[in-house]
C-alpha cells in the first residue's frame, strides 16, 4: 500500500505548492510569497536604517548644542568671576603696597629735610666742632640704613579661600575608592580616633551618636551628628570642623533638623541630602553659608540614602520596608526593594537602614532586622543574600543589626555589623565574611568599638567607622607592612 506525499503548505496560501523554508523564521513559502516575505524584510530593514539616521541627527545636534550647554556656562561664569576677583583683589593689594611704601619714604625724606636745615644752620652761624659732626655722621648712617633696607611689609596667605574650585563630576552616593585596594587587603587594627571621643556634647570637636558618614573627593568628612541635630564637616587635611547644616537646637524650622541619620554630597549641586529623621523628611542643604534647606522628599521613615552616577535618590523607609528611587522630578518614587510587607522572604525586608547603589545600578540594603545584606539588581523582583543571613549571631556566616554598608570596586562588600562592634568584609560569592577591624568586644579602647553604625572609605583606602555610643569616629589606615 503506497502513502500519498502531501507537500508542505505555503504560510500565506493553502495551495500544495513547492516551497522553500526561510532560514529566519523557519516558516514554508511559495516562490511569489518567499519573494513577498523577502521584500517585508527588506522594508523592516529600511526602517531600521531610517531610525538609525534619525538617532544620527540628534546625536549631531547634541553634540553642536555643547557650546551651549548649561554646565558650560555655568563654567565660564564661574572663570569670569573668578578672574574679576582675582583682578580685584591683586589691584587692592597693589595699591595698598604702594600706600605703605609712599608712607615710608617720606618718612626718610621728611627725616632728610629736617637733617639737611640742621647742617644749613650751623654752616650759617659757623657754630660746630668733631662733637657736631659725628652726630650728624651717625644720623646720616641712620637715613643710609633706612633707606637700604625694604619697608617692613610681607604678603598674608588668607586660610580662606578667594575663589572655591569647581570640578566636573558625576553624582554620586557613598564614594569607596578603588585605590590600593584589592582581596589582600588589610588595615592596621588600632584605630585613631580624627573627631569626638569626649563625652557628647555640642562642641565642635565633640560628637552626640553619631551616625551616617560621607567622604568627598576633597577628604571633605561629613557626619550625621544625631543628638545634637546637625551636620559637622571636618578637614581631614586642616583638622578643622564646623557646623554645615543644623545646629541650631531640635525643631523643623528652615534652620533646624531633627535627628539626622544619614547625609550624601551632591557635587553637582553644591549642596547636602540629609535624612532628617525626626522629621520624616529628606532635606536639601546648601554648602554655601547663609542658604537653609528645602525639603524634597516627605512623609518618610528614613534612615539610608545614597545616589546614583545618573542624580537619581534612593532612600530606605524602615517602616515601610522598602527602598525607593526618586529621579528628577518624581513625586512618589519607586520601589527598587522590599516594598512585599514585613518578612524574611527575598523579596522582603525587615527595617532596611543603610544602602548602596553600584554602578549598575544595583541596590545593597542592610536588612537590619533579618541580619542579613541584600542585593538587588535593577528591575529585579526579589533580592540576593550577599552577607549574613545565618541569624543573629557573631560567627564569621552572621550578623547582629547590622547598619551601614559599602561595596568596592571587586564587589566586596563592607558591613558595619553593630553589635558585634565590628567591620566584616564578604568577597563577592562567598558564604562566609572575615572580621577587618574590630570584633574584640564592646569597649571604647583603640582597637574595639561600642556599636560600629556606619563606615566609608577616602580616596587613599583608608577606612573610617562610626562608633556610636562612643561618640566617635575612628580611622583605620591601611596596614602596608
Amino acid at each position: 500500500m503506497t502513502t500519498d506525499y502531501k507537500k508542505p503548505q505555503c504560510l500565506n496560501c493553502p495551495k500544495d505548492k513547492t516551497t522553500s523554508k526561510c532560514t529566519g523564521c523557519l516558516q514554508d513559502f511559495c516562490y511569489n510569497h518567499l519573494t513577498y516575505h523577502r521584500q517585508e524584510l527588506s522594508r523592516q530593514l529600511e526602517h531600521i536604517e531610517l531610525n538609525r539616521d534619525v538617532v544620527n541627527q540628534k546625536l549631531h545636534k547634541q553634540t553642536n548644542l555643547v557650546s551651549n550647554d548649561k554646565f558650560l556656562k555655568q563654567i565660564n561664569q564661574w572663570e569670569q568671576d573668578s578672574i574679576k576677583i582675582i583682578q580685584q583683589t591683586a589691584n587692592e593689594c597693589r595699591q595698598l603696597l604702594m600706600d605703605y611704601r609712599n608712607q615710608y619714604y617720606d618718612k626718610i625724606e621728611i627725616h632728610l629735610k629736617k637733617f639737611s636745615e640742621q647742617i644749613r644752620e650751623i654752616r650759617q652761624e659757623n657754630n660746630f666742632d668733631e662733637t657736631d659732626l659725628n652726630q650728624f655722621k651717625e644720623k646720616f648712617k641712620q637715613i643710609q640704613r633706612q633707606l637700604q633696607q625694604p619697608p617692613n611689609v610681607s604678603l598674608k596667605h588668607d586660610m580662606t579661600p578667594l575663589i572655591y574650585k569647581i570640578s566636573v563630576v558625576r553624582s554620586s552616593g557613598k564614594i569607596v575608592s578603588s585605590k590600593n585596594i584589592n582581596k589582600n587587603t588589610k588595615w592596621k587594627q588600632n584605630g585613631l580616633t580624627v573627631i569626638g571621643g569626649n563625652v557628647g556634647d555640642k562642641k565642635l570637636n565633640q560628637l552626640y551618636f553619631p551616625q551616617g558618614i560621607y567622604i568627598d573627593n576633597d577628604d571633605l568628612i561629613y557626619i550625621a551628628d544625631y543628638e545634637n541635630h546637625r551636620i559637622v564637616e571636618w578637614k581631614s587635611n586642616m583638622n578643622i570642623s564646623r557646623t554645615i547644616a543644623g545646629g541650631n537646637g531640635q525643631g523643623n524650622r528652615i534652620d533646624q533638623i531633627n535627628s539626622p541619620t544619614d547625609v550624601i554630597v551632591d557635587k553637582s549641586n553644591d549642596c547636602l541630602l540629609i535624612c532628617d529623621a525626626g522629621n520624616r523628611r529628606v532635606v536639601r542643604w546648601s554648602r554655601r553659608i547663609n542658604i537653609h534647606q528645602e525639603t524634597i522628599i516627605n512623609d518618610i521613615d528614613c534612615i539610608g540614602l545614597t545616589m546614583d552616577n545618573k542624580g537619581d535618590i534612593y532612600v530606605s523607609d524602615c517602616l515601610k520596608n522598602e527602598v525607593r528611587r526618586w529621579k528628577q522630578g518624581d513625586i512618589d518614587g519607586t520601589i527598587v526593594a522590599g516594598g512585599n510587607g514585613k518578612g524574611d522572604k527575598l523579596n522582603q525586608l525587615s527595617c532596611p537602614t543603610y544602602i548602596f547603589v553600584d554602578e549598575n545600578y544595583a541596590v545593597y540594603v542592610s536588612d537590619c532586622n533579618n541580619n542579613r545584606v541584600m542585593k538587588w539588581i535593577k528591575d529585579a523582583k526579589e533580592g540576593i543574600i550577599v552577607a549574613g543571613g545565618q541569624g543573629q549571631g557573631d560567627s564569621l556566616t552572621q550578623l547582629s543589626l547590622p547598619q551601614g554598608v559599602i561595596v568596592d570596586h571587586l564587589g566586596n562588600v563592607y558591613v558595619a555589623d553593630s553589635l558585634n562592634h565590628r567591620i566584616m568584609r564578604w568577597f563577592k560569592d562567598s558564604h562566609e565574611g572575615s572580621i577587618v577591624v574590630g570584633g574584640n568586644k564592646e569597649g571604647e579602647k583603640a582597637n574595639q568599638f561600642n556599636c560600629s553604625v556606619s563606615l566609608s572609605l577616602d580616596r587613599h583606602g583608608n577606612l573610617y567607622v562610626v562608633d556610636y555610643n562612643n561618640h566617635r569616629v575612628q580611622k583605620f589606615d591601611i596596614d602596608s607592612s
